[in-house]
């Protein structure tokens, strides 16, 4: 097989599972808090446990899909 098709798979399954990651975490900023507007005094809520886990999983899909895209280029 081709290096290149193998980090097209590649890009394909980590893409999939940085969707998956996304959908998962539980975000309680409704569309009028994310543009700034909402409470401004509001809770800040802190990850513990699976969230945290959650998050990490998707911050190290992110990097590894951003350096498959980098990898592609140059391949």
């Amino acid at each position: 097989m081709e290096i290149s098709l193998i980090i097209s798979i590649a890009q394909i399954v980590v893409s999939i599972l940085l969707i998956i990651t996304v959908m998962l975490q539980n975000s309680s900023a409704g569309l009028g808090e994310a543009f700034g507007g909402g409470d401004a005094g509001g809770v800040q809520n802190t990850r513990r446990g699976p969230e945290k886990q959650l998050l990490n999983i998707t911050i190290i899909l992110g990097i590894i899909f951003a350096l498959l895209s980098l990898l592609a280029l140059f391949v």
